[in-house]
């Protein structure tokens, strides 16, 4: 965007459901009181080049469940029998490769070596080893060792989402083909979530590590929606992937058409040599001017009133006196009239670690409280913290838009540092105290506040 870093937190507000409609709950630990899954046995699944090690158990027992999963799935969402992938899967160390292991290279007659740090489908039907997927098992656990023991399973997830498109087609472009087997991968995850897997588990706690794995996994900042290989910036990576994760398959096949919004975005010249974060004053200019022109349109246009603006009040270290906590980052005060974030301990940070929007989405939730309470709507329970998020995606997507333009610009990975500050900050109980929801929960309500507006958010 235009750049401003900020920092900040929620005033006292309680833990609870997500809303009905808005986003999925994610309840417990799926699996806790079971016995972890057992490996899938010898002959099950046959990967070409495997050195038994745990990355490559991770991705066959994957494969097996994958497999269980499309057949009970595909004729239901697809019309028709699952064909299993006839060209089998290929596991490589580039560093270490036997050529006799691989006669006829891994998938589509590839040479073992050109395969490090990727993992692909191969189609191509007149290729050897056609239909099949082939990994770097290094770079698998390169992805493990950054973002939690699933990524290997995630990425088999994606890959076998591209075997599905094989079978049914594929979409028009780059980026919603690559976007979709995201979505298809969400869908798997969720039903091995929900205890069905055979061979996979996943906790609760490692749904926030799968949706930050999506960070070392999105295309380089500033890449274009349209090139050859875009795959998706991390919010829209993330989004297809929970979109899968709570709507299922069926969501993946219709909702994937050329008029699919994408936050992925080229470099304009203004970025190039501006930068495409703002310095740390304009950021704050960014915040006093933009969340109140943005509710004042709303209440205009959308609620049929008017809205009075909160004063601002950055602080360091103590908030004002209305917040009644002072180990808060973030305060909402609806009755006084006041929205306060820490300067020192929040903002600033978020502006350093993070990015300039990081901070407008963060002092956005405060903000959306006061405007809840000027609709008559509560602004101090779980209910309005959860709406709040919601709100919030529904102010950034206003800002991706260019409906505030003559305010701010978004930029590239702007949208991208919303996802980083609500998976990696606002759990803090600084930010939202006594709020028991997960990072991929706060994701998931600002995606359907960005998505859908307000009709999403509860109010």
């Amino acid at each position: 965007m235009g750049r401003r870093r900020v920092r900040a937190v929620l005033a006292a507000l309680t833990a609870g459901l997500l809303l009905p409609g808005c986003a999925v709950t994610i309840g417990g630990d799926p699996r806790a009181a079971e016995p972890p899954p057992r490996d899938a046995p010898d002959g099950e699944v046959t990967v070409v080049g495997s050195d038994g090690g745990p990355v490559d158990q991770l991705a066959t027992n994957a494969l097996a469940d994958l497999g269980t999963f499309w057949a009970q799935q595909f004729p239901d969402v697809f019309g028709e029998a699952f064909e299993p992938l006839r060209g089998g899967f290929f596991s490589v160390d580039p560093d270490d490769v036997d050529p006799a292991v691989y006669p006829d290279g891994v998938g589509c007659g590839t040479d073992p070596r050109d395969l490090e740090d990727n993992a692909f489908y191969c189609e191509s039907p007149d290729a050897p080893n056609a239909d099949s997927i082939s990994w770097d098992r290094t770079f698998l656990a390169q992805l493990a060792d950054g973002s939690g023991r699933f990524l290997p399973a995630l990425v088999m997830a994606h890959e076998y989402g591209h075997a599905i498109q094989a079978r049914v087609g594929y979409p028009r472009t780059s980026i919603l083909t690559e976007t979709q087997a995201d979505c298809l991968a969400g869908a798997w995850t969720a039903w091995v979530a929900a205890g069905e897997a055979e061979h996979t588990s996943i906790r609760r706690s490692e749904l926030d590590q799968v949706l930050g794995g999506y960070l070392q996994l999105r295309d380089p900042i500033g890449t274009g929606p349209r090139e050859e290989q875009a795959h998706g910036s991390f919010f829209d990576r993330v989004s297809a992937f929970q979109e899968g994760f709570d709507a299922g398959a069926e969501a993946c096949r219709d909702d994937f058409g050329p008029d699919r919004p994408f936050t992925q975005r080229g470099l304009t010249d203004a970025d190039l040599t501006q930068g495409v974060d703002a310095p740390y004053p304009t950021v704050e200019q960014l915040v006093a001017e933009s969340l109140p022109a943005f509710w004042r349109r709303a209440f205009d246009e959308v609620f049929g009133g008017s809205f009075d603006a909160p004063a601002l009040e950055p602080f360091s270290g103590t908030p004002p006196g209305c917040a009644g906590d002072d180990d808060l980052d973030l305060v909402a005060c609806p009755d006084e009239g006041v929205v306060g974030y820490d300067d020192r301990d929040l903002a600033r940070p978020l502006y350093e670690e993070i990015g300039d929007f990081a901070v407008l989405t963060a002092v956005s939730v405060p903000y959306a409280l006061v405007a809840r309470e000027q609709l008559g709507l509560s602004a101090d329970d779980d209910a309005a913290v959860r709406s709040a998020v919601c709100l919030t995606g529904w102010y950034a997507a206003a800002v991706a838009d260019g409906e505030l333009r003559d305010i701010i610009l978004v930029s590239p990975g702007d949208v991208d540092e919303s996802v980083q500050f609500l998976l990696t900050r606002a759990g803090d109980p600084a930010v939202l105290p006594d709020v028991d929801l997960s990072g991929f929960e706060l994701v998931d309500l600002f995606r359907s506040g960005f998505l859908e507006g307000a009709s999403a958010c509860d109010i």
